[in-house]
C-alpha cells in the first residue's frame, strides 16, 4: 500500500516521534514500504553567526546526522529499508521538499496535543496536513 513513508523527527524530542515512528514502522512492514526519517536543522540568525565557530555549522550538522543514524539503526525494519536525511530550514518546507523529493505515499507525523498556542499560531504538524500532496496521519504523542 505505501511504498515510501516519511517520518519527522524531533531531535530534542525524540521520545514523542516514538509513537509515530511504531505507526510507521507497522505500516512498512503490512506493506513491504520503505522508511525514511527526517530531521530540520534550525537556521541561526546572522546576527548570532559573528559568535559562533567558524566550524560550527559542519558540528551540528554532523551531531544531527550521528543521533538521526543511532536513531534509524533502532528500527525495527531491515537496514536496507531505513533512511535518514537531515535538513536545514523551516520544518514544514522541508518535509514537504522531501516528500515530493522522494516520492513518499505517506508522511508519519506526531503531535502533542493542541494547545491554546497551537490554534493561534498554528504548527508544523498542520501545515504539512494542509500542504502535502500525499497522505499525512498524524499520531498524537
Amino acid at each position: 500500500m505505501f511504498k515510501t513513508i516519511l517520518v519527522p523527527v524531533d531531535l530534542g524530542e525524540v521520545e514523542a516521534a516514538q509513537p509515530a515512528i511504531g505507526k510507521a514502522v507497522e505500516l512498512a512492514n503490512a506493506s513491504g514500504g520503505t522508511l525514511r526519517l527526517i530531521y530540520v536543522r534550525a537556521i541561526v540568525p546572522v546576527t548570532y553567526m559573528e559568535f559562533m565557530p567558524p566550524t560550527f555549522d559542519d558540528e551540528q550538522q554532523g551531531e544531527a546526522e550521528r543521533k538521526l543514524a543511532e536513531l534509524a539503526a533502532k528500527v525495527a525494519l531491515p537496514a536496507e529499508r531505513v533512511s535518514a536525511v537531515v535538513r536545514l530550514g523551516s520544518v514544514y518546507n522541508e518535509v514537504l521538499d522531501e516528500a515530493e523529493k522522494t516520492g513518499a505515499d505517506l508522511v508519519v507525523i506526531g503531535s502533542h496535543r493542541p494547545t491554546m498556542a497551537t490554534y493561534l499560531l498554528g504548527s508544523n504538524a498542520a501545515t504539512i496536513v494542509r500542504h502535502a500532496r500525499c497522505s499525512v496521519l498524524v499520531v498524537r504523542a
